[in-house]
């Protein structure tokens, strides 16, 4: 009886016993990653048991996103040492990805939050919220109204704190509160990002916890002044001492067309 290590498979068989396709065989074939090992007189195409480890392989090397120079370099000298060089760089790009997609969740939730909040949400409000530490990086403004430049250079903040773009980001702008009591309602001193996470990175704006006044405007940034006053005034009657800055934060400018739907979200630290 022929041992079955040495019996001969066709690629159609050989396809079906690891899930392939017989064109994914002859891909690889061509690519030099795994070749029959029988070449017939009719020209089909024939493997053999022992191939079976070397082409799951090559299937487990590509389902890691392992280039095919990469794969075809290690199966022409394959050793344990060189499978652990290739399995640590995948081993550390998946937790970088994975580290991605956590963030990318988070954001995508904070995201949703905000606009199931947008569907009830009564911007006449003036409340008192509880919020964690966080990290900002802040980009500080030279002029009064944050200008193009202002925006590359977030954009530049981005990139050097490893977000992949700039939806991965909460940013928005900061004004010092005793600007705010003194009226200048318009005197941006910074852009700022949020970092997903905290971070001890030297240079970084550390927002603090605890209670934040927080109010909501709609349309454009020529109605904060008006609202400033509101929010001041809401401070004064309560017996509210803000300090610190003036966070705002853009709600919904990924779902309006005109800029008179904008609502801008402002947070101010109170002193306990």
């Amino acid at each position: 009886m022929l041992d079955q290590r040495q019996k001969l498979f066709t690629i159609g068989q050989f396809a079906a016993i690891h899930g392939v396709t017989k064109k994914t065989l002859m891909w690889y074939d061509e690519m030099g990653l795994v070749t029959p090992a029988v070449f017939g007189e009719n020209g089909y195409r024939y493997y053999t048991y022992q191939q079976s480890s070397t082409l799951e392989t090559v299937l487990m090397l590509r389902e890691l996103n392992v280039s095919i120079p990469e794969i075809k370099g290690f199966m022409e000298h394959r050793s344990a040492p060189g499978m652990e060089r290739l399995l640590s760089a995948q081993i550390r790009e998946l937790e970088e990805r994975i580290d991605h997609l956590r963030t990318m969740k988070k954001t995508l939730v904070s995201r949703h939050q905000d606009m199931m909040a947008l569907l009830h949400l009564d911007l006449s409000e003036i409340s008192v919220v509880r919020k964690e530490k966080s990290c900002l990086a802040v980009v500080p403004v030279e002029q009064e109204v944050p200008t193009a430049a202002d925006v590359e250079r977030v954009i530049g903040a981005v990139k050097r704190h490893s977000l992949q773009r700039l939806h991965d980001a909460v940013y928005g702008s900061m004004i010092a509160v005793e600007h705010l009591y003194q009226g200048y309602y318009d005197r941006y001193e910074a852009l700022y990002v949020e970092l997903p996470r905290l971070s001890a990175r030297k240079g970084l704006h550390i927002r603090p916890a605890g209670r934040y006044l927080r109010a909501f405007c709609k349309g454009p940034w020529e109605n904060l002044p008006g609202r400033y006053e509101e929010i001041l005034a809401y401070a004064g009657a309560h017996g509210l001492t803000l300090y610190g800055w003036s966070y705002e934060t853009g709600l919904n400018e990924s779902v309006i067309d005109s800029f008179d739907e904008y609502i801008t979200q402002i947070e101010i630290p109170i002193q306990e």
